[in-house]
């Protein structure tokens, strides 16, 4: 027998120890990022055991493995996201809270430069989405957030 013979036996016959050590290190990086990609990969990865168990050659096991992971993560892990997210409080915050907050301009702001003393009491430097610049004193909205500079427009009340 060749190496490259010897190897594929190798490979073969201890592949069960791969598929365990795969299973592992996803369950592991899952707990780390609770996101249910890699628990969908792991669940994957424990098929592809089935599979070398049942005594399929490793690149059907591979095949198999890669096929049950996907059709894990596209039909399994939506409905487990969704449940997950269920009982979430749907109140923004941070910078997302800010986006449609209305102010005051308190210098003339332009794209380049600008002040805004906004609803909430905040003050925020400020830049105009459009080159039309906006003079001091008039009410603006927070279209978005750039970094620690506020883009606003104006607004007609």
């Amino acid at each position: 027998m060749d190496d490259a013979s010897v190897f594929f036996e190798l490979v073969t016959e201890w592949a069960w120890i791969g598929w365990l050590v795969l299973i592992a290190v996803f369950l592991v990086i899952e707990m780390l990022t609770l996101d249910f990609t890699f628990l969908m990969l792991g669940l994957g990865s424990a098929v592809g055991l089935l599979t070398g168990l049942v005594g399929l050659p490793v690149w059907g096991q591979l095949i198999v493995a890669a096929a049950a992971a996907a059709l894990f993560i596209l039909v399994i892990r939506p409905p487990l996201l969704r449940r997950l997210h269920r009982g979430e409080d749907p109140t923004k915050s941070n910078v997302d809270a800010l986006i449609g907050l209305r102010g005051t301009a308190l210098a003339d702001i332009t794209q380049v430069s600008g002040q805004v003393k906004v609803s909430n009491g905040d003050t925020w430097t400020a830049r105009t989405e459009t080159p039309v610049p906006i003079p001091q004193g008039a009410p603006v909205a927070i279209s978005a957030i750039s970094g620690a500079t506020a883009i606003v427009r104006l607004v007609n009340d």
